[in-house]
């Protein structure tokens, strides 16, 4: 009997400990105002508003940076010729009704002019010369040792169909006093791959334009190239590769210098 009178006097002090009159008393006998005991949460008849002991909330403000807009300090941009692009537009628009389509259906409105506007830029070699495209960034330089860039991705239509052909092309000097820079080399493929071509005539171009501009010991140019004017149409051989070569120099008269770039753009 003790023993349980002591366990229900343990519990009763414990639930009196827990009770809000217990929470009232306890600030009322450090002397807190009924104010301060809202501001800490407890009512002022003796509950507790939410808990005794409310953790604080702590927001984070981010910080936003914020910068001044400003123009970027490069842009690419490509400009049309007006009246070329509504003339070639307008030449689409027929070719578009003579194959038995609509040109004025939701699909085909503006057919014309991206086509228009894609033509320029698939010909846009005409208006570059690759001749100052070399000598816009040549140097003097000792080196007399092959020079050789490879893979270098080439996309040209053809005349004969105007339909893609595309590859990669490898090209090779060995230099006489001056080198260019590199993307040269690669920018002059694109000068000349950007126009109505035959991959014949597009290869000795790149020869005679790096032969005109840096007067090497000698350049050598080999094109690999897929046209869809023969896969897509015609003969229809999807796996066929055309491959052609343009020698100067050195290239021509040297055996070991010759197979020192075959090998070169084997591996």
């Amino acid at each position: 009997p003790q023993r349980y009178a002591k366990f229900a006097i343990s519990v009763a002090f414990l639930l009196f400990l827990h009770s809000p009159n217990f929470a009232q008393l306890s600030y009322h006998s450090r002397g807190e105002s009924l104010a301060a005991m809202g501001n800490r949460g407890i009512s002022p008849s003796g509950g507790v508003a939410e808990t005794a002991y409310k953790k604080q909330e702590i927001t984070y403000k981010k910080q936003k940076k914020t910068y001044k807009k400003q123009e970027m300090a490069y842009r690419k941009i490509e400009q049309y010729d007006k009246d070329v692009t509504g003339e070639i537009a307008g030449h689409v628009r027929a070719i578009l009704r003579l194959i038995g389509e609509n040109p004025d259906r939701e699909g085909l409105v503006k057919t014309p002019e991206r086509v228009a506007k894609s033509l320029q830029f698939l010909t846009q070699g005409y208006s570059q010369d690759g001749v100052e495209v070399v000598r816009s960034a040549v140097f003097q330089e000792p080196y007399s040792q092959m020079v050789l860039v490879r893979d270098i991705e080439l996309y040209s239509l053809c005349e004969h169909h105007m339909l893609p052909f595309l590859g990669k092309c490898h090209v090779a000097y060995i230099p006489q006093g001056e080198i260019t820079g590199l993307s040269k080399i690669a920018r002059v493929v694109e000068t000349y791959a950007r126009r109505l071509q035959v991959q014949e005539r597009l290869t000795e171009e790149i020869r005679d334009c790096l032969e005109e501009a840096l007067h090497p010991l000698g350049v050598a140019v080999v094109i690999e190239a897929m046209h869809t004017c023969m896969t897509i149409r015609g003969v229809q051989k999807a796996n066929a590769v055309t491959t052609t070569s343009a020698f100067s120099g050195i290239f021509l008269k040297s055996e070991p210098t010759l197979n020192e770039f075959l090998n070169l753009i084997k591996h």
